[in-house]
């Protein structure tokens, strides 16, 4: 049995049973693949594909077995790599962080800064991608952490963590007849036309029970995935805004007035994930402690060892 069998085996399963886009990820061919499935269903004495023709069509039950204890064997291996990296040199490497455009271009900048003023050598890449690409490219070991306020607790192969709250804003531009209303509140918003997130992105899921909650349905102009151009279209006059607090600063935001929202739509929670049993290195540890005081080596290999989501206060 060989480790190349197991990520092959893995990646199948991973892309959804289809050998040529396994085997595209992998850089080898799809004969190859094949090949070493069947040689490693040989070895065990078990099917661990059901078949129809040469086509995968499902996992047997003793597949389901082999693929789950083939993805513990690999990542052992990759913590075996992990602790062999640590103690050649624990200050280089890359770590590679998958999150949404608001944390990237509003959290993250100052947390990079101090990150690549400690660890010069580590060489630090961002992915960009909606709430279930962040999840997704933690599953497939293409990124060690994830950053969402969305996705991150529904797979059982993760553990997350609450890393900060935030609350929503409201966003006009200066002038506008809203800031002359008595209080803010829902019904004060649906006589506008109004700019938000995408459905994916930002607490919007929240934003959406609130409204539906009240019997009230807003007039949605407009829905983005970036905060700067729910901005942009508020400041033309196209409706008002709805975003995500981190994400205004009234001296770069100039023209546009912020109203707290947190009374209509709650606290919002962006939460850090990573996958179930990876030993998380040095520089790893320093990140998630650069993100929140709470999430120390210790409140993180105990969330691992246990699986699934956790919660304290933040």
């Amino acid at each position: 049995m060989k480790l190349q069998q197991l990520r092959f085996l893995v990646e199948v399963v991973d892309n959804n049973l289809n050998v040529t886009t396994a085997s595209e990820r992998l850089f080898t061919s799809q004969p190859g693949v094949s090949k070493q499935i069947r040689l490693l269903e040989e070895e065990l004495g078990v099917t661990i594909f059901e078949r129809v023709g040469k086509r995968f069509t499902g996992l047997t039950p003793a597949g389901l077995a082999v693929a789950e204890r083939a993805r513990r064997v690999l990542l052992e291996a990759e913590n075996l790599r992990r602790v062999s990296a640590e103690f050649s040199d624990e200050a280089a490497g890359t770590l590679t962080v998958a999150t949404t455009h608001t944390q990237a271009r509003y959290v993250l900048p100052r947390i990079v800064a101090e990150f690549t003023r400690q660890f010069p050598r580590v060489r630090l890449a961002i992915r960009a991608g909606n709430p279930l690409q962040v999840a997704e490219l933690l599953q497939r070991g293409e990124a060690e952490l994830g950053l969402a306020t969305e996705s991150l607790t529904a797979s059982a192969s993760l553990v997350s963590l609450p890393a900060y709250s935030w609350t929503h804003k409201i966003i006009v531009p200066e002038g506008h007849p809203l800031l002359a209303e008595p209080s803010l509140s829902l019904q004060a918003l649906v006589k506008y036309p109004i700019v938000t997130y995408d459905p994916a992105f930002s607490g919007r899921t929240k934003v959406d029970e609130v409204f539906a909650r009240a019997q009230l349905t807003p007039n949605l102009i407009l829905t983005a995935v970036d905060s700067d151009v729910i901005k942009t279209y508020v400041g033309m006059g196209l409706g008002v805004g709805i975003l995500a607090g981190l994400a205004f600063d009234a001296e770069r935001d100039r023209g546009l007035v912020a109203l707290d929202a947190g009374h209509l739509f709650g606290v919002q929670v962006t939460r850090v994930a990573l996958r179930r049993g990876v030993l998380p290195r040095r520089f790893t540890s320093a990140f998630l402690e650069l993100l929140s005081p709470q999430l120390t080596p210790a409140a993180v290999a105990a969330a691992s060892r246990e699986g699934g989501e956790h919660n304290y206060s933040i």
